[in-house]
């Protein structure tokens, strides 16, 4: 919604070159633009945050799944 867009694109602009953000989403960044939405401050927070970054996606089944078929076969 604005409210959260709005505080997101203020966040981003206050540290844009000048310090780290971390972001950590299951969505997939090909998926940002459509789940921020207002196609504008999509575009500028978009922006700055890929302008700089380094981005390592995480492939394969999730520890949690992993440690769950481990107990169930030791069960």
């Amino acid at each position: 919604d604005d409210p959260a867009r709005n505080a997101l694109m203020d966040i981003v602009e206050q540290k844009y070159d000048k310090t780290s953000i971390i972001i950590a989403a299951q969505i997939p960044v090909k998926n940002w633009h459509e789940t921020i939405g207002e196609g504008t401050i999509a575009d500028a927070i978009l922006d700055r945050m890929v302008h700089s970054s380094h981005r390592i996606e995480l492939t394969g089944e999730s520890m949690r799944k992993n440690k769950m078929k481990k107990a169930q076969i030791n069960s």
